[in-house]
């Protein structure tokens, strides 16, 4: 399984601590919002101390050749956090042919062909390459207007995390509206959820986004940003105490009730 995928699950679901007092209990480290590096572009003289602090980096894929070659450079100069591609800008031909992406995880846009995880060559089923694909993590990018009956299949497909498009990219606070939204998110499916924010979120905006559902952001960094900016924020994460319960999981649909009384009288009226 995808290195980050397997801890964005279970920062996902993470349990409540055990109780007692008996020895050798295993206690659970507690939870903890997860953090992605975004790079557009970065030089891998200057990247470990661009991602000190992230949990996982993501390289923006626009020109396939060019940024896969960067994100295999990104991989084997910081090996510690697992890597991944942002599929953004690139041409519906240009997706079809990213089968095979070599890297932890892929984040790509709902419009994306279904055959962008098959394996690249054909008749090779159950082969070390086909392997290898079903191991990429899968994070869907939708809309942030998605309707409702399509926000609920997203728990039937086979995808690892969903990501809200746009929503707190470029944008240096959050709102009131993008929190009902990522609320609104979080009640409507059980798969892990991401947003893009700010590299200058606050504290208060951090504990709001875990109360409200919301496992992992992702931070744009860049070599035109101070540095430090990232282990900043990853200081401010650990000196946070996130609850372990979440509000989590569907809203149940509310059906319409008839009133046996009032049906009893609607009779005695007509007789």
């Amino acid at each position: 399984m995808s290195r980050f995928i397997d801890k964005l699950k279970r920062t996902s679901q993470a349990v409540p601590q055990p109780m007692g007092f008996g020895r050798g209990q295993s206690v659970s480290p507690k939870p903890k919002i997860l953090l992605v590096a975004s790079l557009a572009q970065a030089g891998v003289g200057n990247l470990a101390s661009l991602v000190t602090g992230a949990d996982a980096g993501l390289i923006s894929i626009t020109e396939l050749k060019i940024d896969t070659k960067t994100l295999h450079e990104c991989s084997e100069a910081v090996p510690d956090i697992p890597w991944g591609g942002w599929l953004r800008g690139s041409k519906r031909r240009e997706s079809q042919k990213a089968k095979g992406l070599d890297c932890d995880f892929v984040i790509f846009p709902s419009d994306t062909p279904l055959g962008i995880f098959e394996s690249s060559e054909a008749g090779k089923k159950g082969s070390e390459a086909s392997k290898k694909d079903t191991e990429v993590g899968r994070i869907l990018e939708v809309g942030p207007s998605l309707n409702d009956g399509l926000l609920r299949t997203i728990d039937e497909l086979p995808v690892d995390g969903v990501l809200i498009a746009g929503e707190g990219e470029g944008s240096s606070s959050l709102t009131w509206q993008q929190l009902m939204r990522f609320q609104h998110f979080a009640d409507l499916m059980v798969k892990p959820l991401l947003v893009s924010v700010s590299p200058k979120v606050t504290a208060s905006e951090l504990q709001m986004l875990w109360e409200a559902g919301v496992d992992g952001i992702i931070v744009g960094v860049g070599v035109s940003q101070p540095s430090g900016e990232l282990r900043k924020l990853r200081q401010t994460i650990d000196k946070l105490t996130f609850p372990s319960q979440k509000r989590r999981g569907k809203v149940k649909a509310l059906l319409p009730q008839i009133s046996v009384e009032s049906g009893v009288e609607e009779i005695e009226e007509e007789e």
